[in-house]
């Protein structure tokens, strides 16, 4: 079994959303310093850290460590949502949902 690194899914969880560093630190209210002194010296994060970056990307801490939980028994679609959510800062994300529930109401 291949050991699990923290920061190779942080690195992916930025490629997928076609984030920065700097994005992340703005997201996750982590200080763009210690970010990128954290990934640039391959430290692994403390746990309150893991838990901002989670919150910074969308995901729970389990999604963060089992990726294919998050999707399942979703459709094609609901899933290309999500992804495309996930990559939204937070404030991006209130309008969006603001943006859906007028939808719905129509």
């Amino acid at each position: 079994m291949e050991e699990f690194n923290p920061l190779d899914r942080i690195y992916q969880l930025c490629a997928e959303r076609n984030w920065t560093c700097y994005k992340l630190a703005k997201a996750s209210g982590i200080p763009y310093s210690t970010l990128n002194t954290m990934l640039n010296k391959h430290n692994a994060p403390s746990l309150p850290t893991l838990q901002k970056i989670c919150s910074g990307f969308g995901i729970s801490l389990t999604e963060f460590f089992d990726p294919g939980q998050s999707h399942q028994g979703l459709t094609d679609e609901q899933s290309h949502c999500l992804t495309l959510f996930s990559a939204l800062l937070p404030e991006e994300r209130r309008l969006a949902l603001a943006y859906m529930q007028e939808l719905a109401r129509k």
